[in-house]
C-alpha cells in the first residue's frame, strides 16, 4: 500500500495500534503450563476490543487468531490445547489483523520463564538486527541491500537465516508488493524501497537451519536442518529519512 493521504494514514496507524497492542499483552500474559490455544484465544478477544479481525483467519482460514510458534519450529504455528507452553520455551506470537479496510503486521519471539536453553542471545541479536535493517530503510535503498545487513549481522553473531521467508508489502491485505524482502542479499533483485509504502520487515534468525519446510498440516513451517529459529517483525511506513514505526507499542525493544 502507497499512502497517499492522512485519512489512510491514520487507518493505518488505529490498526497498528490494535495488532501492536494485542501483540504486547499476548506476550506479557503467557507462561508456563499455559495451552497455545488459551494464549490464542486471549489473542482473539483483545482483537475484539478493537474491532479488528484477524488476519490469517480472513485471508488462509488459518485454524486461531494469531500464530503462535514454540521453539523449532519458525512461525505459522497453530494453536492447540494439546500444546503446552514450558518453562523456558521459546515463543513466538505472530498478530496481523485487519480493521475498517487496513491491515497490519507484528511479531516477536520471546522466552517463557527461565531460559533454560540459553536462547536469549538469539532474541537480543534478532531484535537489534530489525532495528538496524528499519534504521537502514528510506526511498531509494535497495531491498536487496537490506537483505545484505541482515544476513551479515545474523553471521556476525554466529547465525543463520531463513532464505525463502521475508517481509512484505501490506495495508489493503495481509500480502501486498513489495513480496519478497528476504533476509539475505539477492543479486538479481533491484527493486528499491519506494517513499510512502507501507511495509511490513521481519527477521528470521536461526541456530541451524536456511530453508523453512512446511509440515504436513499445511500451515507449520519448520528448518531444514533443525535447530531454534526466532521472528520479529514491525509494520512501518518508508519516509526519505527514517520510517514510521507503525507498530512501535507493541514494545518488541523495551
Amino acid at each position: 500500500m502507497c499512502i497517499t493521504n492522512e485519512k489512510e494514514l491514520d487507518g493505518m496507524r488505529k490498526v497498528s495500534e490494535a495488532v501492536a497492542l494485542t501483540l504486547k499483552n499476548m506476550h506479557a500474559y503467557a507462561r508456563p503450563g499455559m495451552s497455545t490455544r488459551e494464549l490464542d484465544n486471549y489473542g482473539g478477544r483483545l482483537l475484539d476490543t478493537f474491532g479488528a479481525k484477524s488476519a490469517p483467519y480472513l485471508t488462509y482460514r488459518f485454524p486461531g487468531h494469531t500464530c503462535i510458534s514454540l521453539n523449532h519450529e519458525i512461525c505459522h504455528g497453530i494453536p492447540s490445547d494439546k500444546r503446552i507452553i514450558q518453562e523456558g520455551d521459546l515463543l513466538n506470537i505472530d498478530v496481523s489483523a485487519e480493521l475498517n479496510g487496513y491491515w497490519s503486521d507484528n511479531g516477536s519471539s520471546f522466552i517463557v520463564g527461565k531460559d533454560v536453553h540459553h536462547k536469549q542471545h538469539l532474541i537480543d541479536t534478532s531484535k537489534l538486527i530489525l532495528r538496524k535493517a528499519i534504521g537502514s530503510i528510506k526511498g531509494g535503498v535497495k531491498i536487496n541491500e537490506v537483505g545484505a545487513l541482515i544476513e551479515r549481522e545474523a553471521k556476525k553473531n554466529g547465525y543463520k537465516v531463513i532464505k525463502n521467508l521475508g517481509g512484505h508489502g501490506v495495508g489493503k491485505g495481509l500480502h501486498e508488493a513489495p513480496e519478497g524482502i528476504l533476509n539475505y542479499k539477492d543479486r538479481f533483485d533491484s527493486r528499491r524501497f519506494q517513499k510512502h509504502f507501507v511495509i511490513a520487515i521481519e527477521t528470521f534468525i536461526t541456530t541451524s537451519s536456511s530453508l523453512a519446510v512446511e509440515l504436513p498440516d499445511g500451515f507449520t513451517l519448520v528448518g531444514n536442518k533443525g535447530g531454534y529459529a526466532v521472528q520479529h517483525e514491525h509494520t512501518i511506513v518508508v519516509t526519505d529519512g527514517q520510517a514510521i514505526i507503525l507498530t512501535e507499542q507493541n514494545g518488541i525493544w523495551d
